[in-house]
Formats: structure tokens, C-alpha cells, sequence
């Protein structure tokens, strides 16, 4: 037990991160429900409605799960650097909406087709609110996901992996419009902010510097005098 323990601590931080996350998002959810800044830009009233999208906006779930997983089980630094970059912006997103609660006027009144996709999208509705947008997460933690992929060295060689999480990423990113879930605003600053992480994360890696640096220390024996 002890050994398992040892060899999967680092499920500690996910697991507590995700209590705290769940926990707040819920909390705004319930309470940020009328009184919101309105996110619209002229470009939103372009873009047509597409129900379709729901699929790859519902698939980000899996997507970020397995992601996690895999480097979970396969390269604990890439793990660290994936869960760093992708809870930064999750924060972020947290104190954004508890400090400048915002939403916008985006769906639909009526559904214009009756199918299974809107079926889904009706679903969707009822189950996430218009509020608490900026930055888009699904988002985010798309291109986070993707970026961890192109970056990680066992994937080097599995194009057809590769190329598989560029078409879903930019699939998702694309399904957050066409389903009138987000403003083209909140997809704009998400990429901003993926960019920003991205050199703090990947480029110049003082995260993870810092962390080997700290577990040296923890492992260096202490002296005989």
C-alpha cells in the first residue's frame, strides 16, 4: 500500500483541485444569474447557429480527462505541466467571473431545427446557464490539451494521434460559438491567456526546474560529521 501510495501521490493535487473548482464553479452557477455584464462583440451576430457542434463541445470532457490520464500514468513531468496550465487558467477563469460576473443573449429562443443535436443543445441549456463565460475554459483547456500532445516526447512519432487532437481542439473551440455557448470575446482572451501559460509553461519550464530543484534537495542526504 505504501508503495502505491508513493507511486501515485501526485493524484493529490488533481484530486484536491478539482473538489475546490467543482465546488466553487457550483457556487457560481447558483448565485450569478441575473445581475452580469453582457459579453457581445459584433461578430457573434455572424455566426450561424450549427447544432452539430454539440458533439465535439460534449467530447471536450473526454478529451481532457484522457489527456490528464495519460500523462498521469506515462511522463509525470508533462503531467505537472499539463495540470499546471491548465488549473492557471481555470483560476483565473474562477476569479474573473466572482469578481466581474458576465454572461451573455446568445441562444436561441427556439430551436430551429427538431432533431437529436438539438435535443442535445436543449439539454446542454438547461444544465449550464448563460453566465460565468470569460475566458472560455472549453476553450483553454483545448488548446492546453493539444499543446501537451504536440509537446510531449513519447507522442513524437504517433501522427495519426497528433493530428487526431488538432482536428477535435479546433473542432471544440469551434463548437463554442456554433452553438451559441460562447462570444467570440471569450474565445479571443482564451487564446490569449493559452499563450501566455504557454511561455510560462513550456518555453521556459521554471516550473518544473523549480520542482526537480526542490525534490533534490528533499533527496540529498544529510553530512557526517
Amino acid at each position: 500500500m505504501k508503495t502505491f501510495i508513493r507511486k501515485y501521490r501526485h493524484a493529490l493535487p488533481l484530486a484536491i483541485y478539482g473538489i475546490i473548482y467543482l465546488a466553487w464553479f457550483s457556487h457560481l452557477e447558483q448565485t450569478v444569474t441575473s445581475h452580469y455584464q453582457v459579453i457581445h462583440v459584433a461578430l457573434d451576430d455572424h455566426i450561424p447557429f450549427c447544432e452539430v457542434f454539440v458533439v465535439p463541445y460534449m467530447l471536450w470532457f473526454a478529451y481532457v480527462a484522457v489527456v490528464i490520464m495519460y500523462f498521469f500514468f506515462r511522463d509525470k513531468d508533462d503531467y505537472f505541466r499539463t495540470c499546471t496550465f491548465l488549473f492557471t487558467g481555470m483560476t483565473v477563469f474562477l476569479l474573473v467571473s466572482t469578481l466581474w460576473p458576465n454572461g451573455h443573449h446568445l441562444r436561441p429562443a427556439v430551436m430551429p431545427r427538431d432533431n437529436i443535436f438539438t435535443s442535445l443543445v436543449s439539454m446542454l441549456y438547461k444544465a449550464d446557464t448563460p453566465t460565468n463565460l470569460w475566458p472560455s475554459i472549453h476553450v483553454y483547456n483545448s488548446l492546453g490539451c493539444h499543446i501537451a500532445v504536440m509537446r510531449s516526447r513519447h507522442l513524437a512519432k504517433h501522427k495519426v494521434i497528433r493530428t487526431g487532437s488538432f482536428i477535435l481542439c479546433i473542432s471544440i473551440v469551434m463548437s463554442t460559438v456554433l452553438i451559441k455557448q460562447h462570444s467570440m470575446f471569450d474565445v479571443a482572451t482564451a487564446f490569449v491567456m493559452a499563450a501566455v501559460m504557454y511561455g510560462i509553461v513550456y518555453r521556459s519550464d521554471i516550473l518544473i526546474n523549480f520542482y526537480h530543484s526542490t525534490q533534490k534537495r528533499h533527496r540529498r542526504k544529510p553530512e557526517i560529521g
